[in-house]
C-alpha cells in the first residue's frame, strides 16, 4: 500500500496520474449592509377610490362640453361675430373674424388646460402624494373663473345652452365631492403612510 507523503498510512493517496482536485472557492466576506426591504403599498381606502371616481366623472363632463363645442364650432363662430363686434366696434370684417376665432378657441383651450392640470394632480394623488390635494383647490377656483368668462362664448342660446350649463354644474359638483373625499381622515392616513416610510 503506497505511503502518504506525510507518512500516515491511513490517509488516502491519489493514484498516479490523477488530476489534483481544485480547492474550494473563497467564502464571501461579511456584509454589514442589509438589503433594502420591499415596500408594501397599502391598498387605497374607499374614500380615495371614490375621490378618483368623482374626479374622473368631472373630467368626462367637462370634456363633453368641449367636444360638443368643437363639433358645433361653425354655429358658435357665427353667433360670436356680433358679440365680438359689439365689444370692439369699428373693426373690419377680417379683424372681427380673427378676434372671434381667438375668443372661441382661447376659451376652450383655457378650460382644457385646467382639466389637464387637474388630471396631472390626480395622478400625483394616486402616487400617495398628499400635497396634490391642496393644489386642486386653487385649480377649482380658477376653473370657476374660466367658466364665468367662457359663459358668453361657449354657451349658446336655447336647449343647447341649458345642456352646457348642466354639464358644467355637474363637473363642478363632482369635482368638489371628489376633493372632499380625498380630505377624509382615512385618505389622510393613507397619504401619511408614505411619508412614514421615507
Amino acid at each position: 500500500m503506497p505511503q502518504h507523503p506525510d507518512g500516515d498510512p491511513q490517509l488516502p493517496v491519489a493514484p498516479a496520474g490523477a488530476a489534483t482536485p481544485l480547492p474550494p472557492p473563497p467564502r464571501p466576506g461579511l456584509s454589514y449592509a442589509a438589503p433594502a426591504p420591499i415596500e408594501v403599498i397599502p391598498p387605497a381606502p374607499r374614500s380615495v377610490r371614490l375621490g378618483r371616481a368623482f374626479w374622473l366623472s368631472s373630467f368626462a363632463a367637462g370634456l363633453a362640453v368641449l367636444v360638443g363645442s368643437f363639433l358645433t364650432r361653425d354655429s358658435h363662430l357665427e353667433r360670436l361675430r356680433p358679440v365680438v363686434d359689439q365689444m370692439a366696434p369699428g373693426g373690419d370684417d377680417a379683424a372681427v373674424t380673427t378676434s372671434t376665432a381667438i375668443v372661441f378657441w382661447g376659451s376652450g383651450a383655457a378650460l382644457l388646460l385646467l382639466i389637464l392640470l387637474q388630471a396631472a394632480l390626480l395622478g400625483a394623488v394616486a402616487g400617495r402624494r398628499g400635497w396634490a390635494r391642496w393644489l386642486m383647490i386653487p385649480l377649482l377656483a380658477a376653473q370657476v373663473g374660466a367658466m364665468a368668462v367662457a359663459y358668453a362664448f361657449l354657451v349658446p342660446e336655447g336647449d343647447a345652452g341649458s345642456y352646457v350649463v348642466l354639464l358644467w354644474s355637474a363637473q363642478m359638483l363632482l369635482a368638489v365631492v371628489g376633493l372632499l373625499a380625498l380630505l377624509m381622515p382615512s385618505a389622510h392616513r393613507w397619504f401619511a403612510s408614505r411619508r412614514n416610510r421615507i
